[in-house]
């Protein structure tokens, strides 16, 4: 699956739990993190959206540790299998599951 696929996904199912998952396109600053994803009541989760196999570049990975140096949270995911992880790890444990149903993961 594309990373393209993958990202919608992502924003379809945070939007279904009332959060946002805003682009982050920051000028003079490549490799910043794909998406910055507000849900309610909690701090931003920074996101960067890899294929099953992608790889960080190593500018996407110097500004990963930028940011998590600032005290930021930051997640790498990959694929479908780590959308879903994601929002486990969110405590989104019905969307998890209901990716899981949905894709065969």
């Amino acid at each position: 699956m594309k990373e393209s696929e993958i990202e919608k996904i992502l924003i379809r199912e945070v939007k279904k739990l009332g959060g946002r998952a805003y682009k982050w396109v920051s000028p003079g600053n490549d490799g910043v993190p794909d998406r910055i994803v507000i849900f309610p009541d909690r701090p931003p989760v920074f996101v960067e959206l890899k294929t099953a196999t992608g790889k960080l570049t190593a500018l996407q990975q110097s500004q990963i540790r930028r940011l998590k140096r600032l005290g930021q949270r930051v997640e790498v995911v990959y694929g479908l299998d780590g959308v879903s992880q994601f929002f486990q790890d969110q405590g989104y444990e019905e969307t998890s599951k209901a990716l899981d149903c949905k894709y065969n993961l």
